[in-house]
């Protein structure tokens, strides 16, 4: 493996980076779960195919902060998906200082992730009037980032839980002892939340902007991704942690990223489970250049785009994509400072597409947040372009299932056929290149099929390799299931 060529950190040792020996020894476990080439996890060996990173569509304005208790500032946006109906939650801002008890945290509903209204909730005065969407007031206002609690144990008083809060001011940003932190809070519907205890959770880091957390499935866990300052570079760094109970959580381990990975400031990080793969996170951080000004009037210096990144293991972040994921574009207001932040979470509407959300127009009066869609696990794939003939081959692999899906798209001179080999890199007989049809066209989930069918339930446990050959094609995921054609 070519480390630095991936941007991966050359010492990884966990599930993101076995070597080619280990690979060769000990067989990556699949099971029957998606795979995503948003790295080259998968992929010994490849010739003519590259990684490609797939930009989102802008779609419409879903929500404009025009509200007198929201306005211009408000920010830190959280996408929750509790069955059809899916919830923002974003603070309210009248601009004043990170610490100020004067903001607010809103909720706004909708049942299509695109037509989102304010609930009269009734519950905090804001504005003149307790007819708003207003849940919390209070320091903690400043980022609070709820999320529906996948945890099978979590109590239904507590199915939603939030971090929240600021490092009250002092001289060091990263690791001080000055007062504040976060704070765990807990609701039974997501509209009425508590504090879990009155003293901060988590104490070290900066904290001043987006902190979230969730259920990490994979590892049974809660996990943290916080904002700290890294002294040593002079950068907005991103951190993680974990906890067992929502309370306790381990000391914050920074970012780690290969040796030759620009150094970069990340303001917020929107991580994520994937939702089809959660043994893989997802990162979308806004990369903050703080010393541009593109329009010369404007009050503050800085503008922003938002870059992807992934993690097996949420220490270890893969970055084979330098360039933005969503550029600020044609609008001249989103060349402003703090604009072109990603929302926490991600809605599936079950059209094949996956919506996310990012903010527009900060310090501005209309601002507002734009949905964003992505093909389903379509953030990246592995591409071959043009007339061109590629392929690669797999490390050895073993799975559980009956047969192979496959997330593609081809043009319509493309394909994809697949061969699957033993471990020592044999064709099987049944299964080799000659006998699969090409497979061509715009699929979420194909099954491959051979001239023999696509029962494979004669491999399952038996350590294979994959040979792929694509022409004009991009192969965005793959799993092994037990669901035979």
């Amino acid at each position: 493996m070519r480390y630095p060529r991936n941007r991966m950190l050359p010492a990884l040792v966990i599930l993101a980076s076995l070597t080619a020996s280990n690979h060769a020894a000990e067989p990556l476990m699949l099971g029957s779960r998606w795979e995503l080439f948003v790295d080259e996890y998968l992929i010994d060996s490849k010739q003519n195919v590259e990684l490609k990173l797939h930009e989102p569509v802008r779609r419409e304005i879903v929500l404009t902060t025009d509200k007198p208790w929201e306005g211009p500032t408000s920010a830190y946006f959280s996408v929750v998906q509790d069955g059809e109906k899916v919830r923002l939650y974003y603070r309210g801002s009248d601009g004043g200082p990170d610490h100020s008890e004067s903001q607010f945290t809103c909720v706004a509903e909708s049942e299509d992730g695109i037509h989102f209204t304010r609930p009269k909730l009734g519950l905090i005065e804001a504005g003149g009037t307790k007819e708003n969407n207003v849940i919390w007031r209070g320091v903690e206002s400043h980022n609070f980032a709820p999320f529906l609690d996948a945890n099978p144990s979590a109590k239904p008083d507590a199915r939603f839980k939030a971090l929240g809060g600021v490092k009250m001011p002092g001289k060091n940003w990263q690791y001080g002892d000055t007062p504040g932190g976060l704070y765990a809070f807990a609701s039974a519907d997501g509209i009425h939340w508590r504090k879990l205890q009155k003293e901060p959770v988590i104490t070290k880091g900066a904290f001043d902007s987006q902190n979230l957390a969730f259920w990490d499935a994979a590892r049974n866990r809660y996990a943290c991704f916080s904002r700290i300052f890294s002294v040593e570079d002079q950068l907005r760094a991103i951190q993680s942690s974990h906890s067992q109970d929502f309370l306790k959580w381990s000391t914050g381990v920074p970012h780690r990223y290969a040796e030759d990975a620009p150094k970069e400031h990340f303001y917020t990080s929107a991580t994520i489970p994937c939702p089809t793969a959660p043994h893989l996170f997802l990162s979308f951080p806004k990369r903050f250049q703080p010393a541009r000004r593109k329009i010369p009037e404007h009050s503050v210096k800085g503008v922003s785009d938002t870059i992807f990144m992934s993690s097996r293991d949420g220490v270890h972040w893969d970055r084979p994509f330098l360039q933005a994921w969503a550029r600020p574009g044609l609008d001249p207001k989103n060349w402003t400072d703090r604009s072109n932040m990603v929302a926490y979470g991600i809605y599936d509407g079950g059209d094949g597409e996956w919506s996310l959300y990012i903010s527009e127009h900060y310090r501005h009066a209309d601002h507002r947040i734009r949905r964003l869609t992505v093909r389903q696990q379509g953030f990246a794939s592995a591409h071959v372009g043009g007339g061109k003939h590629g392929e690669f081959t797999t490390h050895p692999i073993q799975f559980d299932g009956d047969s192979l899906q496959l997330n593609y798209a081809s043009s319509a001179a493309g394909s994809i056929q697949i061969e699957i080999q033993d471990e020592k890199g044999q064709p099987i007989p049944g299964f080799t290149m000659q006998e699969m049809p090409e497979l061509f066209g715009d699929e979420l989930a194909a099954t491959a099929t051979w001239n023999s069918g696509s029962d494979l339930s004669s491999l399952r446990g038996k350590t294979i390799r994959l040979r792929v050959k694509m022409i004009d094609a991009d192969l965005y995921a793959l799993r092994f299931t037990d669901n035979v054609k």
